[in-house]
């Protein structure tokens, strides 16, 4: 290769957007189950917010002694294979990088990464919308299997920010296993939570057989169950102790290619809403940052090497 260093975008004390830097790092090789993809598109998620800002530093979660990486989903194509792997380089691919506690993460122009842990992006799809998906959809997708099919009777789950990333899939997917479901959001994304399928409140109110905290609203959604439902939460939001008979679960998304080839299915055949709020250039990354923690972002903003 021509190219023997690649770009990434990290954070040695962070403190926040201002805080981002761009450093050159040595291209890697691909190992055993690996495969190394050129980036061509990252998505930032409200999770990188928190890394960039200190939260999971201060947890005691993130012991990096130069730099952190920044960056979950990613989407592009295999440049190169390890040995064991079945994908062949220029293949389109996408999925998320696992974990907090790494010097490298998606915000970048290479990663490698476990081949079982990225999906094949369908033909029809542009890698700058897939990389808005794996991350997001992943945890919806088993936070929906962690909730099951809904029961014979009593199946009306509330799903708290119906418009985001997250609940806008459960939302869609729970359906998929017998829910009745309504989406919680602001005024404004009536629009939007309705067309995809789900009723809409702008208040948890009280009774629901189930709730899907995909807004992290906590105390708040936990009320919003009845006595002896469920309450499925987000993490890194902290698991609630169980009141009432609530059953209270916490999901926190892991990597699975198999899982994430069949949610690009559904992408492909627009079941699936896939949302780009804007596209913005990897050295870039700090005004991509203070965008999204501004607020009001529908959709994601994409960083593009």
């Amino acid at each position: 290769m021509n190219q023997t260093m690649s770009r990434r975008a990290v954070v040695r004390v962070p403190s926040g957007p201002a805080s981002i830097e761009t450093v050159e790092v040595p291209i890697g090789e691909p190992g055993p189950g690996e495969i190394r993809v050129k980036i061509a598109a990252a998505a930032v998620n409200p999770v990188d917010l928190g890394v960039a800002g200190g939260v999971f530093h201060r947890l005691g979660m993130v012991h990096q002694s130069e730099h952190t990486g920044l960056g979950w989903d990613f989407a592009g194509t295999v440049e190169a294979v390890g040995p064991g792997v079945g994908l062949e380089t220029g293949t389109r691919v996408a999925g998320f990088v696992d974990g907090f506690d790494r010097d490298h993460g998606s915000h970048a122009e290479h990663l490698l990464a476990p081949a079982a842990n990225v999906a094949v992006v369908p033909d029809r799809t542009d890698l700058v919308e897939a990389a808005t998906v794996p991350l997001n959809a992943t945890a919806a997708a088993q936070l929906v299997e962690l909730l099951g099919d809904a029961p014979d009777e009593g199946g009306r789950l509330l799903v708290t920010g119906a418009a985001g990333a997250v609940g806008a899939y459960v939302a869609v997917l729970a359906q998929g296993r017998g829910w009745r479901v309504t989406g919680m959001a602001r005024a404004a994304d009536e629009p939007f939570v309705r067309s995809l399928g789900a009723g809409f409140a702008t208040e948890a109110g009280r009774g629901w057989d189930a709730v899907a905290d995909a807004g992290a609203l906590q105390e708040e959604a936990l009320r919003a169950v009845r006595d002896g439902g469920r309450f499925i939460g987000v993490q890194p939001a902290a698991r609630l102790p169980e009141e009432r008979g609530v059953t209270v679960e916490v999901v926190f998304a892991r990597p699975d290619g198999t899982l994430l080839a069949g949610l690009f299915s559904r992408v492909a055949t627009g079941e699936l809403p896939v949302r780009v709020h804007a596209v913005t250039p990897l050295d870039e990354a700090a005004a991509a940052y203070r965008a999204m923690a501004e607020g009001g972002v529908r959709g994601r903003i994409v960083l593009v090497p």
